[in-house]
């Protein structure tokens, strides 16, 4: 027996496949694998088949072309193509976050083309597929020109290429937003946008604050949030969420454990809603008062800044001496409303344009 992989249009009818595959089964033909690509044309069916070695190729495509079948494109296929293809594109994710420079080499392995090059022009209104040929938007700028000479693109191939283009584009942006700060007092940390397996890190970090520290960003009692929340804190549906990791050099002089030079010492949140956004830090109890919660909040509001929101909402206790500080050293404008033990900041930004709240409520709350 021989692997072949077969791909055909059909008329997107009922009973029309079965006809295609009663065809291809009456000569010994045993189909793997089907995926069924959705066009104007028609459905194009690509199958991977196990086929007597008597059939060769003229004789599978006049099966095809018995089974209702046209637009026929045949050849010979290897033992890894029988690897489900939501396997491959996995496969090929997890290389991609490796090594998001590998782009090129991932979409040609995805869509087996013969030729695929980058350009710095965008590719505007003219992304898409056009027979031979595909047109592929860089989210990280400029575009990818794809080739092949045979079988035709589907509209399904060029939406699995953009989302493998879409997830290096994000790695790279995460991998280039990841800083190493140095605080006043020498110690380093690295700052870097979460993700969703940092949840053991953030539950080790909660963990190791006090029920002061916890109660203070959560405003609601000493107890530990659950797994559930932090997950969702690791990955805000409008907003960002920042860990700061301790280096190797950092936690030298507090721990002996090698364990801990990656442990998580703090963490800073933007949830957005509208043209607000709230913001709240948690700082491991021997981090605070090094400079590092206001790196922090700085980072948080450049990138409200960057995305438009119009204003910064922090929400903190009358007696968090030390989260007013913070505030106070950003040297901006940031008026406070007192709602018994609860002072709510505003940290205006250059976004969409917004009321002013009154001056004489914020120095009533001062």
């Amino acid at each position: 027996m021989t692997l072949w992989r077969i791909r055909a249009t059909v008329d997107d009818r009922p009973g029309y496949l079965s006809v295609l595959t009663a065809s291809l089964a009456l000569r010994g033909v045993n189909i793997l694998t089907v995926q069924v690509h959705t066009t104007e044309a028609g459905a194009v069916d690509d199958f991977l088949v196990d086929a007597p070695d008597a059939l060769g190729e003229a004789e599978l495509v006049a099966a095809v072309d018995r089974g209702r079948g046209r637009d026929c494109w045949v050849a010979r296929s290897e033992a890894r193509g029988l690897v489900d293809q939501p396997t491959r594109v996995l496969a090929l994710a997890t290389r991609l976050v490796r090594d998001p420079d590998a782009t090129g080499a991932a979409l040609h392995a995805l869509l087996g083309a013969d030729d695929v090059s980058w350009r710095p022009t965008p590719a505007g209104a003219s992304a898409g597929v056009g027979g031979s040929t595909m047109l592929l938007a860089d989210p990280a700028g400029g575009s990818y020109r794809l080739a092949r000479r045979e079988p035709s693109f589907t509209p399904a191939e060029y939406a699995r290429a953009q989302a493998l283009a879409e997830l290096s584009a994000a790695v790279t942006r995460r991998d280039a937003e990841r800083v190493t700060l140095v605080l006043p007092d020498s110690a380093e940390v690295v700052v870097r946008p979460a993700t969703p397996d940092d949840l053991p890190g953030l539950v080790e970090l909660h963990d190791g604050c006090s029920p002061r520290t916890v109660q203070r960003r959560y405003l609601s009692g000493a107890a530990r949030p659950s797994p559930e929340r932090l997950r969702r804190l690791l990955d805000p549906a409008r907003g960002l969420t920042l860990l700061a990791t301790a280096t190797a050099t950092a936690t030298a002089t507090a721990t002996a454990t090698a364990g801990a030079a990656e442990r998580v010492v703090a963490m800073a949140n933007l949830l957005g809603e509208g043209d607000e956004a709230e913001a709240a830090l948690l700082v491991r109890d021997d981090w605070q008062r090094r400079g590092l919660g206001s790196a922090l909040l700085r980072r948080l509001l450049g990138h409200a800044d960057r995305v438009g929101i119009a204003a910064v909402l922090l929400h903190v206790q009358a007696d968090n001496t030390p989260m007013l500080r913070t505030v106070r050293r950003l040297a901006r404008p940031a008026p406070i409303e007192r709602d018994g033990s609860l002072l709510t900041v505003t940290v205006p930004l250059a976004g969409p344009a917004r009321a002013p709240r009154p001056a004489d409520a914020a120095a009533r709350a001062d």
